[in-house]
């Protein structure tokens, strides 16, 4: 029997067949403010490492998951055939307030693995699916919806959010935002046209319902979770041009959380967290859209105060998805700490300040932290579909993968979670080749050390990194093809002692950690660069405790395996008893109560009870080392309220 599945295969081919490979769309506008951009999916592609394997994962479920079941709400909701398709449950299901969220985050991880891995099977999904939202908007009239309207729920949603009586927990701008963000990207990534009508009629939508409110009426409007509504809108005025665009992002500036951000004021405490992050992100974007400098100075100061005041050791935030008090950590060590949305949404900010500051080494000195300590151990390594946590529990015998009765610690499954963090996690584990390298118009920026090929398309160039990194502490950069140009390379703030060598000598510049070291020079094809980060154990306290502290060695934080063990307090670490026990992996024991312990990498921290921060890690000073301010506090500003110990 040829099947409804068939025949969309059938269909789709005969649409992507005239799409060209690499068809990015540039936008039209440039954006304003940027000292150095990062270069394009499609410049980079991951090699060998735990990136890519999480990458795999995930590209394995986007290649796995039923388009059909996906299209279900939209088409249920827009009055066409649902195609016999199966009904998901979870955040997806018929009957759930904003179900057609996750779908956004579907087509937004498709383009990125057709980007960074040229993956025709994901681009055609993307593809497939937008022809069948844009058949959904051609239906509005008979579904009795306004033109260009697109969700997997009714419009009265959005009726009843202007009149201040909305009353099922619905979040309807932040589904939307999901879905315009997802088109909007299939569009910039395959350069697919009806991505782009489907996109700008959403948009035009948005803009004609948002531009009948009052400014008071809509500020109302904005006290409901919204996502990114004025990041993604002020982007599709970058992409096509239209002022109208950047005027309906405009209007979703929230006064009454921008204004005390514009003054450096702290009022994040029981705010949900996941709700204005993203507002700081369109911030950032409004501002390289405008060139209107209080937008950056909210964004900055939202960053500062966030990573400074309300992150724990692994760079996440918040607890039971809220903020708490500046500097309240330990009391808050729970089991729905660290919302894998809210780092997601730390690390776009993150990517765009450091566009405006690239010698700021802040920037991704954070974004590694984050990365390699929460999201990247968000994923269960032993699922084959990459099935992610919503929440990543730092409570003394914590455990991924169990969490509240709600579900929201559990691994997500193929078809019945659909949490808000599935989304954003099918996006960060399709996106890591993105913040690798950075360039402007003379230099080459090494932020992460990922093992990734860069195709310097503009210079000719291939630039190859080879690492195993971080269970090792050197990378090799290798330069095919030649040319001047300076290579800048983020020297860490935790580190001490770093070292540059090109082709085997003494590259002669300055390696000072909290920097990037600048090699300016002819390169020619086979230069390889050797870069040397020594790494430590060290102690990095709770900012409100410094008797409670997670223990890193380099930039990983590692974790004791308590097996099936309980535990109803944080352990009591002996630092002096912290040994290495190989030297090709991130292996540790030490003694903890009296007791050993083995210690692994968090991100390696799935399948046992573990813990993260211990009580009285001792001693503070240990005899031929030195205590130090951490690393990450110096770069960032602070003194005196957090430690760590070099231990040699």
């Amino acid at each position: 029997m040829f099947s409804v599945s068939n025949l969309v295969a059938a269909v789709v081919g005969l649409l992507v067949a005239s799409v060209p490979i690499n068809a990015q769309v540039s936008p039209v506008v440039t954006e304003q403010g940027n000292v150095a951009n990062t270069f394009s999916l499609s410049d980079v592609a991951l090699t060998s490492s735990r990136w890519q394997e999480n990458e795999g994962r995930t590209r394995t479920y986007l290649k796995f998951v039923d388009v059909n079941r996906m299209l279900y709400v939209f088409r249920a909701n827009h009055k066409l055939s649902t195609n016999g398709a199966a009904q998901n449950g979870g955040w997806d299901a018929p009957n759930f307030p904003f179900r057609s969220h996750m779908q956004g985050h579907l087509l937004s991880g498709w383009a990125q693995c057709w980007a960074t891995n040229k993956d025709t099977t994901c681009r055609d999904r993307a593809v497939a699916f937008v022809v069948e939202l844009r058949k959904c908007q051609h239906n509005n009239g008979a579904a009795g919806f306004t033109a260009g309207y697109l969700s997997g729920f009714p419009e009265s949603d959005f009726v009843n959010l202007e009149a201040g009586t909305l009353t099922n927990s619905n979040v309807p701008y932040y589904a939307v935002h999901k879905t315009l963000q997802g088109v909007l990207d299939v569009w910039r990534y395959t350069g697919d046209s009806t991505a782009k009508t489907v996109a700008l009629a959403l948009a035009d939508w948005v803009d004609s319902r948002t531009s009948k409110l009052s400014y008071d009426r809509m500020q109302s409007v904005l006290n409901t979770e919204y996502g990114g509504m004025n990041e993604v809108l002020a982007q599709i005025y970058l992409m096509s041009g239209s002022t109208k665009y950047l005027n309906t992002a405009k209007r979703f500036d929230h006064a009454a959380k921008f204004t005390p951000l514009l003054n450096n004021q702290d009022t994040l405490n029981g705010n949900h967290a996941n709700t204005n992050i993203p507002k700081w992100i369109g911030a950032a974007k409004e501002y390289k859209a405008t060139g209107t400098t209080s937008y950056l100075t909210i964004a900055k100061n939202a960053w500062t105060i966030t990573v400074n005041a309300h992150s724990y050791a692994i760079g996440a935030n918040s607890q039971a998805e809220h903020f708490k008090a500046p500097n309240a950590i330990a009391g808050y060590l729970k089991e729905d700490t660290a919302e894998a949305c809210n780092t997601y949404n730390m690390l776009k900010l993150t990517r765009e300040l450091w566009q405006t500051d690239p010698t700021n080494t802040a920037y991704f000195d954070f974004y590694e932290r984050a990365l390699i300590n929460h999201l990247l151990g968000a994923q269960d390594p032993s699922s084959s579909h990459g099935h992610i946590t919503y929440f990543t529990s730092l409570n003394p015998g914590g455990h991924r993968g169990v969490g509240p009765a709600w579900g929201g610690g559990t691994w997500s499954t193929d078809y019945n979670s659909f949490w808000c963090c599935q989304g954003t996690n099918i996006e960060t584990h399709t996106k890591y080749a993105d913040s690798v390298y950075g360039f402007d118009a003379s230099t080459l920026y090494i932020n992460l050390f990922t093992p990734a090929v860069l195709n310097w398309s503009a210079r000719g160039i291939t630039v190859t990194q080879s690492t195993t990194f971080p269970a090792s502490d050197t990378s090799t950069i290798t330069i095919t093809g030649g040319g001047n140009f300076a290579v800048s390379i983020r020297i860490p703030g935790w580190t001490s002692g770093a070292s540059i060598l090109v082709n085997g000598a003494p590259a002669g510049v300055s390696a000072n950690a909290g920097s990037y070291a600048k090699i300016s020079r002819t390169w020619s094809s086979g230069d390889k660069i050797e870069v040397k980060l020594p790494m430590w154990f060290r102690k990095i306290a709770a900012n409100d405790n410094a008797s409670l502290a997670a223990i890193a060695f380099g930039p990983t934080v590692l974790c004791g395996n308590y097996g099936s063990s309980t535990l109803s307090a944080n352990p009591s670490l002996s630092l002096n008893t912290l040994k290495r026990s190989s030297s090709t992996s991130l292996a540790f024991t030490g003694t903890a109560n009296g007791a050993n312990v083995n210690l692994v990498p968090f991100f390696n921290g799935q399948g046992f009870n573990y813990a993260v921060y211990w009580a009285s890690p001792s001693p503070t000073k240990i005899t031929g080392s030195k205590l130090c301010a951490i690393p990450w506090a110096n770069v960032l500003g602070r003194t005196g309220q957090v430690r760590s110990v070099k231990i040699l």
